[in-house]
């Protein structure tokens, strides 16, 4: 027969749940009830945040590699278009890191291009 812990589960349940919904506000925190349903709202919120930080990326590093490229006399359609052309592997997250950070090596990617 399997050993047993000598716990009351439905207590370790509350205070797993309290313990996360700590740092709300008001009746949130401690109460049991009210927090379950703020946790539960927390964590469905946590899963699509994960997903909406992907979308977020992806957007910010697409408006960062235009306006680099528009310096250039480019949009950024014709420019990944003619990078692709070119067989230029690098991604958008290193592209929008080169024009931010390193312009010199942007330029020479797009010079590469034209």
């Amino acid at each position: 027969m399997p050993r047993s812990s000598n716990a009351v589960a439905s207590r370790t349940r509350r205070k797993k749940i309290l313990k996360m919904a700590k740092g709300y506000f008001g009746a949130r925190k401690n109460v049991y009830t009210v927090a379950k349903n703020a946790v539960e709202k927390g964590l469905t919120y946590a899963y699509i945040g994960r997903k909406l930080k992907k979308r977020n990326f992806r957007s910010l590093w697409i408006m960062r590699i235009n306006a680099a490229a528009r310096q250039h006399g480019m949009s950024y359609s014709v420019f990944m278009g003619k990078l692709s052309k070119s067989g230029i592997e690098l991604n958008r997250k290193v592209l929008a890191d080169l024009a931010m950070n390193h312009p010199d090596a942007f330029t020479a990617v797009v010079d590469k291009v034209k």
